[in-house]
């Protein structure tokens, strides 16, 4: 009872949050094994275990420092922020990092602490509160596509524009999300279908120009071509790799699991601390792990909707569904590459996998949603301390 006295908010929410967070302990520290001892390894897992526990604390206390701003300020900061956010992905962008001879320009280094930081992740949590504030702004007006070009899809043009060639799924991830809100918020469908078509033509003309000059943007379209052959069974021994180790680590869960830290394939399998850590809860915890993991996120997802339905406000409404949907939306799209569903996109699992940015943006997100709900929370009790000190005569006057 203490503890609800110092947090505000959907308590199921803020339940949901912390099982997923303390779970997250058991998979990345057995994972962490395979990054441990790869590479210039030592060894030693403790360091990664240290490590996360960092970013769960320090994502813990974002998520409480945010859900006690009130939601309506986040209308300017989304504005205030976009620019910043625009200069942060061009600086990512011409650190021209590659990775396994692709290009992967997605992280930039934090003076003075020397954490990477992936900005497209800090981006997406901006740019759906700008759509909100922009779709509640114009919420029972007659906009026209012409007059929505510059507020709203010029930003987001440049955003995806700026995180497309080093971080395709991401991209492709916002721009789901954008369309669903602008949907929920009413846009028109008929300007939607048009952005959608803009949007295919954009990438349509990026790969021809990627193919075109190889040099600007070294293999991201062949990587994109590989995970796409390698889903339809098409790649070889080295591309159906990550798929066919993902599997086998499923099968060996099989129902009940091997055990927490027991997974042998967690040796063998890249990224089974992040992208793939879904396959190792499968592993150790079986099919009934899985499904808890799922049904968790539901619930997640469930909560979202009664908080969105709830909220004071339109704005209010779309700030939780552009940015608390993602979340869920994310989990599911890592949970269907883990077991084959769809191809690899390098989308981590919320709140569980290793990855201090995933955490800390996923916190700072929930803790816009509870800043919504906790609005509601406050609308309640002020109108339960006003009936309590109206006379009987007040209430049957309120009442006719």
């Amino acid at each position: 009872m203490k503890i609800r006295s110092y947090i505000s908010g959907d308590s199921f929410l803020w339940a949901l949050v912390i099982i997923l967070l303390v779970f997250s302990f058991l998979p990345v520290y057995s994972a962490s094994a395979n990054l441990a001892y790869i590479g210039t390894g030592t060894g030693n897992t403790t360091k990664y275990l240290v490590k996360h526990f960092g970013h769960v604390v320090i994502g813990l206390g974002i998520l409480y420092s945010v859900h006690k701003i009130p939601y309506r300020y986040f209308r300017g900061l989304s504005v205030l922020l976009l620019p910043v956010v625009i200069l942060l992905l061009i600086y990512t962008a011409m650190q021209g990092t590659i990775m396994g001879g692709a290009s992967a320009s997605r992280w930039m280094t934090v003076p003075v602490i020397g954490m990477k930081f992936q900005t497209s992740t800090f981006a997406f949590v901006v740019l759906m509160a700008y759509v909100a504030k922009y779709l509640a702004s114009i919420k029972d007006k007659v906009v026209t596509f012409k007059q929505s070009i510059l507020p709203l899809w010029v930003p987001v043009g440049i955003i995806l524009v700026l995180i497309a060639p080093f971080n395709l799924s991401t991209a492709l991830l916002i721009f789901t999300m954008i369309l669903m809100t602008c949907f929920v918020g009413g846009y028109p469908i008929k300007y939607l279908l048009g952005i959608i078509g803009i949007g295919f033509v954009a990438l349509s003309l990026f790969i021809l120009t990627a193919k075109a000059f190889p040099g600007v943007f070294p293999n991201r379209v062949d990587t994109w071509v590989s995970r796409i052959a390698t889903f339809g069974g098409e790649g070889d021994a080295d591309s159906n790799y990550q798929v066919e180790r993902a599997k086998t680590a499923i099968a060996n869960g099989y129902i009940a699991g091997v055990g927490p830290g027991k997974s042998a394939t967690k040796h063998v399998l890249p990224q089974s601390a992040s992208d793939f850590i879904y396959a190792i809860i499968l592993e150790e915890f079986g099919i009934i792990g899985g499904l808890f993991i799922l049904a968790l996120y539901l619930f997640f997802l469930f909560r979202l909707i009664i908080i969105s339905t709830k909220a004071s406000s339109i704005f209010g409404q779309l700030l939780v569904i552009g940015v608390g949907f993602p979340i869920v939306f994310q989990a599911l799209t890592n949970m269907a590459v883990a077991v084959n569903l769809i191809p690899v996109t390098g989308q981590t699992l919320p709140l569980i996998s290793s990855g201090g940015t995933s955490i800390l943006m996923t916190c700072m997100a929930i803790g816009i949603v509870l800043s919504v709900s906790a609005k509601r929370e406050e609308t309640i009790a002020q109108e339960k301390v006003k009936e309590e000190e109206m006379n009987p005569l007040d209430v049957l006057s309120e009442a006719i």
